[in-house]
């Protein structure tokens, strides 16, 4: 499993892009979403709400059990990736590119937001 260079990465299993103009992408990485199984539903926060860093803001509902999504930032949602509602699939076929859940626009970032090489040794056990 590789996780990209560029991302950071929450202890929850969300990666966060950089923030281009304030605003970052987020979603879950490949070994949440390998954990989880086939992901048959996305709840996703809505757009215009805020989130809170560490707090749940959405749930991830797959054919072994519901896993709740938490905010790896603090700041308010800007976008919902309306084709993960559609196609809740790409959350496992598409981890890093097309299976993104929502993009906020950061207020706050916690300092424990983990590097790829940080991320692959926490979740390696």
């Amino acid at each position: 499993m590789s996780n990209p260079q560029q991302l950071r990465y929450s202890k929850e299993h969300e990666w966060l892009s950089v923030a281009e103009d304030g605003v970052a992408t987020v979603g879950i990485t490949e070994f949440a979403a390998n954990a989880l199984g086939d992901v048959v539903y996305a709840q996703l926060p809505e757009v215009g709400s805020t989130v809170t860093a560490g707090e749940t803001c959405g749930e991830l509902e797959s054919t072994k059990s519901v896993s709740d999504l938490y905010a790896p930032v603090t700041g308010e949602v800007t976008e919902v990736n309306e084709d993960v509602v559609g196609d809740p699939s790409l959350v496992n076929s598409a981890p890093f590119e097309g299976g993104w859940l929502f993009k906020v626009r950061v207020a706050e970032e916690p300092k424990d937001l983990l590097s790829a090489d940080e991320y692959a040794a926490f979740s390696a056990g």
